[in-house]
């Protein structure tokens, strides 16, 4: 089955607080595993995203769509990037428990629907 994984973390002002050392280890975390999942054959795609000040939302408002600047002005994390795997639950599950380890943020990992079985009834 092929899940996403999806990575919350600071970017931009939020990282401000943390020391060199640590956005040294998290880098180096997030480079090896990307690498060892690729070398498995377990990544399907992933991607890193832009900082979140480049981003806009759009919003229904006042009976219309409305685009404004920024994802969500009112957090601190934000998606940051992900990878699409292919795996069991278990180990998607692994991957993100090894990463959150030592990055500290929140990982979300979610199932991809698979559009090519025939629909439930």
């Amino acid at each position: 089955m092929k899940y996403m994984i999806m990575m919350f973390g600071g970017l931009g002002e939020s990282l401000a607080d943390r020391s060199p050392e640590w956005i040294s280890r998290m880098q180096a975390t997030m480079m090896t595993m990307d690498r060892e999942l690729r070398e498995s054959g377990e990544v399907v795609d992933g991607k890193h995203l832009m900082d979140p000040s480049q981003a806009a939302t759009v919003r229904f408002t006042g009976g219309a769509p409305t685009p404004t600047d920024g994802p969500f002005a009112e957090i601190k994390e934000s998606l940051a990037g992900y990878w699409i795997v292919e795996t069991t639950r278990d180990r998607a599950l692994e991957i993100a428990s090894q990463v959150v380890a030592v990055t500290e943020y929140p990982m979300e990992v979610r199932g991809i629907m698979d559009e090519s079985a025939p629909p439930e009834r």
